[in-house]
């Protein structure tokens, strides 16, 4: 099911398996470029390394680099990984053990935002630091627990690219 919101820059999937979230991901892959945020909000187990996993390998690579089947790790302990891709480098944050917003800093935040694609797992560990202008991802379990729901919202350009892509209902 596809339920798009105009107004509210909103559309809401289901996502029954694996394969529907990457379908998700190649689907707005053209979308991301630098300078472009994707929070990626959800409990433990919801989705989001998968997501994050499935857009960074739909992403093309350099010349040279691996691409679509380079491991794509959970940043859990790291806290950050990037990645060469284009049109410009991913920046994989997960922001779990995270306890001060300012602490983000330290991970090259700055280079991320301004250079790179940033994904954002826990972007609410950001606090004021989670910029206005990005894609937000609301993954969560469906109501039978097995399958996925994501509700995508589109912050400022994000409104015209989701309606681009998803058209209105």
């Amino acid at each position: 099911m596809t339920k798009v919101d105009a107004a509210a820059c909103e559309v809401c999937l289901d996502l029954p398996d694996e394969m529907a979230t990457r379908h998700l991901a190649r689907k707005l892959a053209p979308l991301v470029g630098k300078g472009d945020v994707v929070a990626l909000w959800g409990d433990l187990g919801s989705g989001k390394t998968s997501f994050a996993r499935a857009l960074i390998r739909a992403l093309p690579a350099p010349s040279g680099v691996r691409g679509g089947d380079e491991e794509v790790p959970s940043p859990t302990f790291t806290l950050v990984q990037t990645y060469s891709r284009l049109p410009a480098d991913v920046w994989h944050f997960d922001l779990y053990r995270v306890d001060r917003p300012e602490d983000i800093h330290e991970l090259g935040l700055e280079e991320a935002l301004a250079d790179g694609i940033t994904l954002v797992e826990w972007p609410e560990r950001m606090g004021t630091l989670l910029p206005a202008e990005r894609l937000d991802l609301r993954l969560a379990y469906s109501d039978d627990g097995k399958a996925r729901r994501v509700t995508l919202v589109g912050h400022g350009a994000w409104c015209r690219r989701l309606a681009e892509v998803f058209g209105h209902d």
